[in-house]
Order: structure tokens, then sequence, then C-alpha cells
């Protein structure tokens, strides 16, 4: 394992010209196919760089722990607005995801649904390509347009295009108050028509999900962010539903799939919502739950992953293996493949940021 202590040595690193794998806390260690690459252990670029509270605006170094980065602006009032989390649980892995981690999956827990992803947060950074040469992209504040949005083709690249050493992200107050609503009872395709029906009013839900198995039985879930006040005015919108008791184990179970089998494959599958129980209706025996108002579907099954994606495309979506064992990681593509037009576009970009293929592990 390699440990480049500055940019300088990670630079030198990366022009040698040897296959590598990027690594942080090492809490994904298990996506992706087996490989032989050499390990770049990237920890080593870490620590608080500059934070303005004021300003909602922090940098960081790429290895810091998200731990650590949570617990920081949770002592200003604040938060990371993506609602970032650890897959360590998920993924059965040691370790503590590092920030550069994170944003290199494009990790983003139930509030994404109306607070967006990672790469609606990430202001700007600064990297090593696979040239071995440093560059920086975005800035440090909100309003700049000026250039190519590199930050939103980093967010989700899984370490193909570049090494990041350093992130700028936006940050958000964190909310005073936070309900959470239920209802019991509905079968997927009523509990899909029912957190459209609570997006669509003016109760601004911050977060929708459905388990079809929790203490019991089916639950239907909404999440009001803000002030008390608010919350109360804004519940009683929604009279359908009812206060939840345990809501802080309801979304987390939620965030890590945690009521899911584990010993079977897990999938993620991102669609339209509103297709997403005909997609449990073409994987009858499957184990599954909804996050982000049922654009997100997390499946554990053994069922043939073709029959998988299918179900995924005619959905609007894809399907991407989370949780298997190497036999399978290694025998099926990770990544949902692409359409041949959209994957020689995705070839041309990555090999403009690494054109001796550094980060070409096979990996994915």
């Amino acid at each position: 394992m390699l440990r480049p202590a500055s940019i300088g040595d990670l630079c030198e690193v990366i022009a040698a010209g040897e296959k590598l794998r990027l690594r942080g806390g090492g809490t994904k260690d298990t996506v992706g196919a087996p490989c032989e690459a050499q390990v770049v252990d990237m920890r080593s670029f870490a620590g608080v760089i500059d934070y303005d509270p004021p300003e909602l605006v922090l940098t960081v170094g790429a290895g810091t722990p998200l731990a650590e980065i949570e617990a920081l602006v949770a002592g200003e009032g604040q938060m990371l607005a993506f609602d970032p989390f650890d897959h360590a649980r998920m993924l059965g892995s040691e370790g503590a995801a590092t920030i550069g981690g994170i944003i290199a999956a494009g990790v983003a827990g139930p509030a994404r649904l109306s607070r967006g992803g990672v790469r609606d947060h990430l202001l700007g950074f600064t990297a090593v390509s696979g040239r071995g040469e440093k560059f920086v992209a975005g800035a440090k504040v909100v309003k700049n347009v000026t250039g190519y949005d590199l930050p939103k083709l980093m967010a989700g690249s899984w370490g193909r295009l570049a090494a990041l050493t350093e992130v700028t992200l936006k940050v958000l107050p964190a909310p005073r108050t936070r309900r959470t609503l239920i209802r019991r009872g509905l079968d997927a395709a009523q509990a899909v028509a029912a957190m459209a029906y609570a997006l669509g009013t003016a109760a601004e839900v911050t977060a929708a999900a459905h388990l079809p198995d929790w203490q019991g039985g089916a639950v239907t879930a909404i999440r009001l962010d803000g002030f008390t006040e608010s919350i109360a005015a804004r519940a009683a919108m929604l009279p359908e539903f009812e206060p939840a008791e345990d809501a802080d184990a309801l979304w987390t179970a939620v965030r890590d799939a945690a009521p899911l089998p584990l010993d079977r494959p897990l999938w993620r599958l991102i669609v339209a919502p509103g297709k997403a129980p005909g997609v449990i209706s073409a994987l009858p025996h499957a184990a599954w739950l909804f996050d982000w108002a049922g654009g997100l579907i997390w499946l554990a099954t053994n069922a043939d992953p073709a029959v998988i994606r299918t179900a995924a495309e005619a959905a609007g979506g894809h399907a991407m293996i989370f949780r298997a064992d190497a036999a399978m990681r290694a025998a099926v593509p990770t990544l949902h493949p692409q359409p041949p037009a959209l994957a020689a576009l995705e070839a041309r970009v990555r090999r403009a940021f690494d054109p001796n293929g550094v980060f070409e592990t096979g990996r994915f």
C-alpha cells in the first residue's frame, strides 16, 4: 500500500503509470470486482483547511473522516446538506468513511429527496489527474459559473478520473425540529401514491420512504424538518398520516437498508418513482424497501442480474450491485451497462483525465 504524504508525492506515484486503486477509509473496498491494482491510501490528506460558518462554506482535506466533519459542523448548528452516511455497517466493513470517498461514491441519504445530492453541494476541489498533474476546479464561493462544472463530474466517479486531495462544500443550517409521520398497511403502489401526494402539498416534505416490513407491518414514512410551529402547521396538511414512534431508528433502517437480509446480493436501483411498484412486481421473491419516495430501491435478491437490470431499465433507471460475494462481483459488472454512445462518451471523458489508464483497474 502506498501512502503519499503530500500532493507532490501523490503526483509522483500517479505519474509512474502503475495501475492504482484510490482508498480512503476502506469502507467500500468490497464494492466492485476484486482487482490487483496497487492501493493508494489517501488519509494523509486530512484536516480542516477553512471553515466559514456565516458563509456556509467548508474546505477540508479529502481524507478527513466523515464523522469528524459532521461533528464540526454540528457544533455550529449546521449540517452537510446531502445527508451523507457511512456504508460500513451496510457492507460489513471496518474503518471510517472519508469525505473524499463519500464524494467519489456519490453517497446521499433520505434527505437527498429534498436537498439534492453530493453534486449539488460540492463547490470545488483540488485533485491529481491520471497524468500525475495537480489541478483545481470550482471555487470557494457558491456563486461561480465560470468554466466547466467539474465538481459535478467528480461526484460519483468512484475514483476513476482523479485523486481528490481537497474539497470545498456548501453546508446548511441544521433544522431545529424534526417530525416523522407514518401510514400503515399500504402496499407498494399505495405507498408510492401516498408519498407523491404528500410531496405535492405545501407540507415541504424532507424525506419519504416505505418499508414493507417494519415492526410487524408495512410502514410509509415522511419527515418534516424546520421550526416547531411550522412543522405543526405543515403536519396538519396531512391528516392521513399519524405521528411515528422511534423515528430515528426507522430512518437509520431506511438509510442502511437494515431490514434486508444479509445472505443475498444487495442491489441499488435508481428509477422513476412512479415505476417502482412495477419493478417489485417483476421481482416477486426479492426483499426490498423504497427511499426517495420510490426513486431509490434497495433490493436483496438472488434473481438473475439480467432480469434485475431489465426491470430497472423498464422503469427508466439503472441497477448497481452494492453488496455481493467476490465471485459474483468478478462475474457481473458492478455498474449498470451503458448504451454504446454513452459508453463511448464516458470513455473519452475518462481518457481526458487519465490517458494512460492508471485508474483503469477493472474494478468497475
